[in-house]
């Protein structure tokens, strides 16, 4: 499994690097959107779909809206607060789960929950993009998720004892969490003292940095939950070693959207 984790990773690093930071304009909107289509595949499995036609039929249509919005500017947007009000709406289904389900809406909800988490996230990555440091924005929202990633693992496994949430991930531990959480903004603080920040800028970036971290392990345990309702490891084996694309972006499509509209409201770019 070590084998497969690590040639996996020297085959898509080089590919996914180049894409994120080499290609523009609407290369780099048809990049993520294939990335965004494999995940709908994925998600169409999750949801309830287990034939190959109609996952293929689903993948198809998010290409569809995919098109029709990066057709639509104006939309941009609406979709960012359309996918930050889903996410504020996960956080209660996570924490309430197995009891929220109820409120998923059966077969249609789910595969509506789908666009929720799919597409706000492509629009935000294609958003941030057309933005002043684009490249910088796109490796810091990685870099925030990552580190909280790598700081939640190992403070959870030396200190972790009280359980995140057991019903969705019982290996997610609240010490786990303050741990990712605390690397990310000693990160932030790093970051902000190499680029001069004033105060103020301060004030305005830990807070925001704190919520796209939180933002991002509600997307981590939202597809953990919808797994576990399945009964599903994987999303898919179609990174051996890794599981699915599902299961490498599941923190950034929460993060993303909510990293961009921060920026927005921060002034950084125009909508």
């Amino acid at each position: 499994m070590l084998k497969q984790r690590i040639i996996t990773a020297l085959i898509l690093l080089p590919i996914a690097l180049a894409g994120f930071f080499l290609l523009e304009g609407g290369a780099f909107a048809l990049f993520i959107a294939v990335v965004v289509v494999l995940g709908a595949w994925e998600w169409a499995r999750l949801a309830g779909f287990h034939g190959q036609l109609l996952r293929v039929a689903y993948a198809a249509l998010v290409a569809l809206l995919i098109y029709l919005v990066y057709s639509a500017p104006a939309l941009a947007p609406w979709l960012l607060a359309i996918g930050v009000l889903w996410w504020v709406f996960a956080t209660f289904l996570v924490l309430n789960y197995p009891e929220s389900s109820r409120y998923w809406g059966g077969l249609p909800g789910r595969l509506l929950i789908g666009l929720l988490i799919l597409l706000p996230a492509w629009q935000g990555l294609v958003v941030i993009k057309q933005w002043q440091l684009a490249n910088w924005l796109i490796l810091a929202v990685m870099a925030l998720v990552w580190v909280a990633d790598i700081g939640a693992y190992f403070s959870g496994k030396r200190f972790g004892k009280r359980k995140l949430a057991p019903q969705v991930s019982p290996g997610k531990s609240w010490e786990g969490l303050v741990g990712g959480l605390l690397l990310s903004l000693l990160l932030t603080v790093v970051v902000g003292f190499f680029r001069d920040w004033s105060f103020s800028q301060f004030l305005l970036a830990l807070p925001a940095a704190a919520l796209v971290v939180l933002i991002s392990v509600v997307g981590d345990l939202t597809e953990s939950m919808f797994k576990r309702q399945s009964g599903i490891k994987d999303s898919s084996n179609l990174l051996p070693g890794h599981g699915g694309v599902l299961d490498r972006i599941d923190s950034l499509t929460a993060a993303v959207p909510v990293f961009a509209t921060l920026l927005w409201l921060a002034g950084w770019g125009v909508l």
